[in-house]
């Protein structure tokens, strides 16, 4: 059986224990997260969401690209999520490469350069310093007074604010 498979399994036996609770649409807590999608990673548990209570949205390193700032402006401007929560996290592999050697090997395998930024950053902090920046930067979210962001370490389990 393929690990796709197993999780049809694992959906079947979630839907028959499902209970929506009749959830409205936007989020009860009214905050959107934005964290890396490094599977030792749990923004929910970390954060003691539920569900219902925030939009989380995950790529690789919780780069705060354009895409992000689409979802986050739908969130907002939509959605009446008011407070951003960015979380990165200790031994990313984004720490691993830089863009150029991502891109090149990238094109040296498909012959094709990426048109898109990997975001691989040197420096943990400086990066949820630059993430914040973004968000605070972009016209498009119109709530960008509660934006903060974080580092989980994946050792300690512990969560510290970037200043």
């Amino acid at each position: 059986m393929s690990v796709t498979d197993e999780l049809l399994t694992g959906a079947a036996e979630y839907a028959t224990r499902f209970d929506s609770g009749d959830l409205p649409l936007p989020p009860a807590r009214r905050v959107a997260v934005v964290a890396c999608m490094d599977a030792r990673l749990d923004p929910q548990a970390l954060l003691g969401l539920s569900v219902g209570d925030a939009h989380v949205i995950r790529n690789a390193g919780g780069a705060v690209t354009e895409d992000v700032v689409r979802s986050l402006a739908i969130s907002q401007r939509l959605l009446g999520t008011r407070e951003i929560v960015l979380v990165h996290h200790t031994d990313c592999g984004m720490l691993t490469f830089t863009d150029d050697e991502f891109r090149q090997a990238v094109e040296a395998d498909t012959g094709i350069r990426p048109p898109w930024a990997a975001e691989a950053f040197a420096e943990l902090e400086a990066d949820v310093r630059q993430s914040v920046a973004r968000v605070v930067a972009s016209p498009f979210i119109p709530h960008r007074d509660a934006v903060r962001g974080f580092v989980y370490d994946v050792t300690t389990g512990a969560l510290s604010e970037v200043g």
